[in-house]
């Protein structure tokens, strides 16, 4: 993979720009992994630009870019881009829900999420099996034999950190010891102050609603909380997923424009990617992996379900779907 890596590195010095696009709301693994590829193409004499679309939520990814100084532009309206342009996705893939693509450019892809099939891409390295898009470019390094600033390190690292669940969560061998690898090039001071910065003061308003909301069946936690924002709603799920006797957790946030799902499951036969795309059945989008997903329904497709009815809706499918599995075994 490193030979068509420096491939496509060659062909991109001929470009007019580069751009590298994560997922539209971007979280601290596709930030450290825009943020290290940024680092690493200027090795290569490429100025590669990060942009994204729409906001960073999360209170940790704020202050990654802060911390580190990130360039992250967002991607208005008014953008545009060039045929000789090149377009790096990371951390997400053409068609994805989560990502407003820059059509009809020279793209290549970079992600460790379900293969969405053939998008025509001039380079592509997605490995489901990774738990973590951070680790994938740490191995680039690794395989250049080119060691990552201090700064690169640490986010990296903590990028790792974040989207493994400290490891334990679909994570490769491969995420191990590029944690380990890292840890040693980094600066521990900075991972201690984005771990202090995980959650937001206002934040906590919405914690507690959602406890006051959650219920268990078995061992499936329930939580609807009210216009609940994309990270947050995350947060909530690995929160209550930590509950005893809680192995797996469906929570669903209705907003003005539909119902966001965030799904998460420990269990061996049921994935979570699965369970949220049964949910969703044929009237929204959703995957993600065997024990973190997310989804989402649009507000005209469940305009005949009000809130008793919506949590009668999700209920129904979920245990509809658990049982199915188990009944498979």
């Amino acid at each position: 993979m490193i030979n068509a890596f420096l491939g496509l590195i060659e062909s991109m010095k001929g470009a007019e720009k580069v751009y590298i696009q994560p997922h539209n709301m971007p979280d601290p693994d596709a930030i450290a992994s825009s943020f290290a590829l940024c680092e690493l193409l200027k090795k290569f004499d490429i100025d590669a630009k990060i942009v994204y679309m729409n906001v960073i939520e999360k209170v940790n990814s704020k202050k990654m870019v802060e911390m580190f100084d990130i360039n992250m532009l967002v991607k208005e309206n008014s953008f545009s881009s060039s045929p000789k342009d090149f377009v790096i996705l990371i951390d997400s893939q053409a068609g994805n829900s989560n990502i407003t693509s820059i059509r009809g450019k020279k793209v290549a892809v970079i992600d460790h999420h379900h293969d969405m099939g053939d998008q025509n891409y001039i380079f592509k390295d997605i490995q489901e099996e990774i738990g973590a898009c951070a680790t994938i470019i740490t191995d680039y390094y690794k395989a250049l034999d080119i060691e990552p600033s201090t700064d690169v390190a640490t986010a990296l690292l903590y990028g790792i950190m974040n989207d493994t669940n400290n490891l334990t969560r679909s994570s490769d061998q491969r995420d191990l010891d590029n944690f380990y690898w890292l840890y040693g090039l980094s600066n521990l001071s900075k991972i201690k102050k984005l771990r202090m910065n995980e959650i937001g003061r206002e934040d906590i308003y919405a914690y507690a609603k959602a406890l006051e909301t959650f219920e268990i069946y078995g061992n499936i936690g329930f939580v609807h909380i009210e216009n609940c924002n994309d990270s947050l709603l995350g947060t909530i799920s690995d929160m209550v997923y930590t509950i005893e006797g809680t192995s797996i957790v469906v929570s669903y946030a209705k907003r003005p424009d539909g119902i966001k799902f965030s799904v998460r499951s420990g269990e061996k036969y049921i994935y979570a990617d699965e369970l949220v795309k049964y949910i969703l059945k044929d009237k929204g989008v959703g995957g993600g992996h065997k024990e973190m997903a997310g989804g989402f329904i649009p507000l005209e497709e469940m305009y005949f379900l009000q809130n008793k009815e919506l949590d009668t809706y999700v209920r129904y499918r979920t245990i509809g779907f658990v049982e199915e599995k188990i009944n498979r075994r």
